[in-house]
């Protein structure tokens, strides 16, 4: 099975990790989620040829999230055309977390014996979260309402170890691709393969739920991550980052 491209990537994105209010202009999609996570919170373009009025439509972006009361951003993927990224140069707006997204075939796989699935919603999920992120609880709040709007199938999990939750992430399947976010594993339990089965009980899930595409996002300088992930099977398909104007 070939991998597909940026395009159904992004789109698949954009059902498993929605935003909260979410407006297009043409083939622009902005979403808003009150802040929480900069890809629930940004706009991009869907199609690199949706490139007229590019300045104008960037500061009514911008208009868009100042009236919001949010930092405007901008998500460059390879479906923002040169003439979209050269209205973000002109208006001075600067590149961070540049990052990759990586992706896989989804094969069989087995889930650890330790891994737990839960609802999205569900309170014992949410704290393991919020202890293993250190969410302060209006940010748990934020990550709870933007949770409560996936429409698609999706569930948290949960690796225990000694009866302590040790490493959890939580994963949507949409257009037939699980895609994983929120991984995050306790600092003091690292490199003893926790992650790996945790990662291994989800996707379990996903195959079973009708995934056969892998993808995540991960940051550029977390060299870290990226060697987990492809432990895993995953591989790099494209860059991106964010553009937010100047202060």
């Amino acid at each position: 099975m070939a991998l597909p491209g940026a395009d159904v990537f992004e789109r698949a994105g954009l059902k498993a990790w929605p935003g909260i209010e979410v407006e297009y202009d043409g083939q622009w999609i902005r979403r808003w989620a009150n802040g929480y996570t900069q890809r629930a919170n940004s706009v991009q373009s869907l199609d690199p040829g949706d490139v007229a009025g590019a300045t104008e439509r960037l500061e009514a972006s911008r208009r868009w999230y100042e009236a919001r009361r949010q930092t405007p951003i901008f998500r460059v993927t390879p479906l923002a055309g040169p003439a979209v990224v050269a209205a973000l140069d002109a208006a001075g707006w600067s590149s961070v977390d540049a990052s990759h997204l990586f992706a896989m075939e989804l094969g069989s796989i087995e889930p650890d014996p330790r891994g737990r699935l839960h609802d999205l919603l569900d309170p014992e999920f949410l704290a393991v979260q919020q202890r293993l992120q250190g969410y302060a609880d209006d940010k748990l709040a934020r990550m709870r309402a933007l949770l409560s709007v996936i429409d698609v199938p999706a569930r948290g999990i949960v690796l225990r170890a000694d009866g302590q939750p040790v490493a959890s992430a939580l994963m949507a399947v949409a257009d037939g691709i699980v895609v994983t976010g929120n991984v995050v594993t306790d600092p003091t339990q690292r490199r003893k393969g926790y992650a790996v089965a945790m990662m291994r009980t989800g996707l379990a899930w996903a195959r079973a739920a009708g995934a056969r595409i892998a993808a995540l996002n991960v940051a550029a300088d977390n060299p870290p991550a990226q060697a987990l992930y492809r432990g895993l099977g995953y591989m790099h398909r494209y860059d991106y980052s964010y553009r937010v104007p100047p202060a």
